[in-house]
């Protein structure tokens, strides 16, 4: 049997859930919550194996809701719903711990099967939800292309050099570490200036930062 918690501040919504679920014989609902506070308290108590979870809950969002039961009740597997389909929402709750993620237009087969797949340890999302996740794949992937296409290749050297700008070395102390000679520090420099397209070390230390340049 499986055990499931409906946490929903609409009480007509979690009432028609409720009512295609008591038809199922393997699965029993076994509680509601209207507000996010309320959540974990039920999960642990009702001891649910399944949270279908409502992204925008009054008092705690699902969010914060998810993050919450990932340290105290790893047990349950939860399944956002939502009528947002935004990859900002749906890449936020699957960080947390969601299972899944199911858009509040869907039909009865696919909620029992987003429940059954998830109660089996897989991941489910309604078919729109897919098309988001990989969308935002494909812009994460663009943007790395187009910054190992676009952004110019910094040489070890010159990663040596800005790491001691940053730290604030002089020329001199530069050399010195590096055992090289201050024109080929001042060489470097030079480089790394032109290559970042800044005016001076404040710039360098800058594009470093947002760019994450020493941890490449």
């Amino acid at each position: 049997m499986i055990n499931i918690l409906i946490a929903d501040d609409h009480k007509m919504f979690v009432d028609g859930i409720e009512s295609i679920l008591r038809l199922e014989p393997d699965m029993k609902v076994v509680g509601r919550c209207y507000d996010g506070s309320s959540v974990e308290e039920a999960v642990i108590r009702l001891k649910a194996d399944i949270l279908l979870l409502d992204v925008n809950l009054p008092g705690m969002n699902g969010i914060e809701v998810c993050k919450k039961l990932s340290t105290t009740a790893k047990h349950v597997k939860i399944i956002a719903i939502s009528m947002f389909n935004e990859e900002s929402y749906v890449t936020e709750i699957l960080s947390n711990g969601a299972s899944g993620y199911i858009l509040k237009n869907t039909g009865r087969e696919e909620l029992i099967k987003a429940i059954k797949t998830v109660d089996s340890g897989l991941s489910y999302f309604s078919e729109e939800v897919k098309h988001t996740i990989m969308k935002g794949l494909m812009k994460n992937n663009e943007k790395k292309e187009q910054k190992s296409k676009f952004f110019p290749k910094v040489s070890k050297r010159e990663k040596e050099v800005l790491a001691l700008i940053i730290d604030e070395h002089t020329t001199q102390e530069i050399a010195s570490k590096l055992y090289i000679s201050l024109k080929t520090v001042e060489s470097h420099r030079s480089s790394l200036l032109n290559k970042l397209n800044v005016r001076n070390s404040a710039g360098l230390v800058r594009v470093a930062m947002e760019n994450n340049l020493l941890a490449e």
